[in-house]
């Protein structure tokens, strides 16, 4: 599966806020397929963000987090064409990352 993440971010009066949706089937391991066969579990299991390579958020997530998560967070700080950084890792090992530019 080709994972994706779509991340934007804005600064309003010193805030910035960060949204990013991730594409990825956050598969829990309880559920079984049409067949009646398990599907296996395939969650991502740490995610960050980062600004001019300081981090400002790390998530914990597991099985319990929908597919195709969506996240929304401020922070202090930032400014227009900062750099914001996502990047995550599951359980299967697989990472995926991505950047932007705050506008």
């Amino acid at each position: 599966m080709k994972h994706q993440i779509l991340v934007h971010a804005t600064t309003s009066g010193g805030t910035t806020t960060v949204e990013a949706l991730v594409k990825h089937p956050m598969d829990s391991g309880f559920l079984a397929d049409k067949n009646n066969k398990p599907i296996p579990a395939h969650y991502i299991e740490v995610i960050e963000f980062t600004h001019n390579g300081r981090v400002v958020l790390t998530g914990f997530w597991g099985p319990a987090v929908a597919k195709n998560p969506f996240i929304k967070f401020t922070f202090a700080g930032g400014k227009s064409g900062d750099h914001i950084g996502v990047g995550w890792i599951d359980n299967k090992g697989e990472t995926a990352t991505k950047s932007s530019n705050i506008m």
